[in-house]
C-alpha cells in the first residue's frame, strides 16, 4: 500500500493535465480543419515571371471585422498604381495609410474587395499562389527566425540551394561579418528567434534569405526602422548592388540620403490612396505631406 500511494497520487495529476491538454488539443485541430479563404482558382492560368509590370487598379480593401469588434472603414479606397519591371519604388506615409495592407494583397494574404492586381496583364486571382509566391520575397520589420543554424535559415524556403549559393547570398547581405564572432561560422546555432544575433544581424540574415530566392518581386515594409543606424546603412548598401535592375518595393515612413541613392521613383500615401508619386525634388516642391515626412527624419538625425 506504501508503495501504491505515490504512483496513485502522480496519477491523479497526470490526469488534470491530459483533460487541460484535451481541450488545448481540440482547439488546435479546430483551427487546423478550417478551410482557408484564399485558395486556387478552379483552372489556374499560368504566370511567367514578372517582366513588364505591375499593376494596381482601381482597389479597394477593408479588413474584416471581428467578432464584437467595431466596423472600420476601407484600409484601401479606389488605389491605382503602375510600377515598371526594374523600378525601385519607394511608398511613404504616415502610420495607417494603408501602406503595409497593399503589400499583403500582393502574395493573396487578402483578397480585394473590388478592383484588381495584375501581374504583366494576369490578375493574380487567376493564378495559381505557389506560381505567385514564387515570385516575391518579402522581408518585413519583425524578422522571423528558427532555432537553427546561419545556414538552415537562410536556406529557409529554397531548400534545393547549394551551399555555395547561400555563401553568396550571405555575403550580399554583409552576414559573412557575422560568422567571424560565432563558434562554428554559417554553421553556428542561433536560437529561438534568433535570440544570439542582434536586430540589425537579425535583420541581414533576413536579407539574405531573400536574396537567395531570386524573387522577380522584393518587398521590404518597414525593414531598417527598428535596428541601429550602422546595420541600416550595410543593409541599404547591400540593396543598392542587389535592387540593379530589379523590382522592388520599399514600405518606408520617411526617406533618408541612403535610401534616395538607389530609388527611382517615390509613391506617397495618405488615407489608403495615392497622393502623389514622383522623384524626391519633385515631392519636396509639389506634395505637403512628403514634405512633412522628410523634415521629419532631417530633425530625428540632428538631434542623433
Amino acid at each position: 500500500l506504501a508503495g501504491m500511494l505515490d504512483p496513485c497520487r502522480k496519477m491523479s495529476n497526470v490526469f488534470s493535465r491530459m483533460k487541460r491538454s484535451g481541450v488545448s488539443i481540440n482547439r488546435i485541430f479546430e483551427l487546423i480543419d478550417q478551410k482557408p479563404r484564399i485558395c486556387d482558382p478552379p483552372d489556374p492560368r499560368p504566370l511567367p515571371r514578372l517582366s513588364r509590370c505591375l499593376e494596381f487598379d482601381n482597389v479597394t480593401f477593408t479588413y474584416p471585422a471581428g467578432s464584437g469588434a467595431p466596423h472600420r472603414g476601407p484600409a484601401l479606397r479606389h488605389l491605382s498604381l503602375r510600377v515598371q519591371a526594374g523600378e525601385v519604388v519607394a511608398i511613404v506615409g504616415p502610420n495607417g495609410c494603408g501602406k503595409s495592407t497593399l503589400i499583403n494583397l500582393l502574395p493573396r494574404f487578402y483578397d480585394c474587395d473590388s478592383g484588381e492586381i495584375r501581374f504583366d496583364g494576369t490578375p493574380i486571382s487567376l493564378a495559381a499562389l505557389d506560381d505567385l509566391r514564387r515570385q516575391i520575397a518579402v522581408v518585413t520589420q519583425d524578422t522571423i527566425l528558427f532555432d537553427g543554424t546561419v545556414y538552415e535559415n537562410i536556406a529557409y524556403g529554397s531548400p534545393h540551394a547549394t551551399e555555395e549559393a547561400v555563401e553568396q547570398a550571405a555575403a550580399q547581405a554583409y552576414v559573412t561579418p557575422i560568422l567571424s564572432s560565432l563558434p562554428h561560422g554559417i554553421h553556428s546555432r542561433i536560437g529561438e528567434r534568433g535570440k544570439e544575433l542582434s536586430g540589425g544581424q537579425r535583420q541581414r540574415l533576413a536579407l539574405a534569405r531573400a536574396i537567395l530566392r531570386n524573387p522577380a518581386l522584393l518587398v521590404l515594409d518597414e525593414a531598417t526602422s527598428a535596428i541601429d543606424n550602422e546595420s541600416a546603412a550595410l543593409i541599404h548598401r547591400a540593396l543598392r548592388s542587389y535592387c540593379e535592375g530589379r523590382t522592388v518595393l520599399l514600405v518606408t515612413h520617411s526617406m533618408t540620403p541612403t535610401l534616395l541613392e538607389f530609388v527611382t521613383r517615390i509613391v506617397v500615401m495618405d488615407d489608403g490612396q495615392v497622393l502623389a508619386t514622383g522623384t524626391h525634388e519633385q515631392l519636396l516642391g509639389s506634395c505637403v505631406v512628403y514634405r512633412r515626412l522628410f523634415q521629419a527624419t532631417d530633425d530625428l538625425r540632428v538631434v542623433a
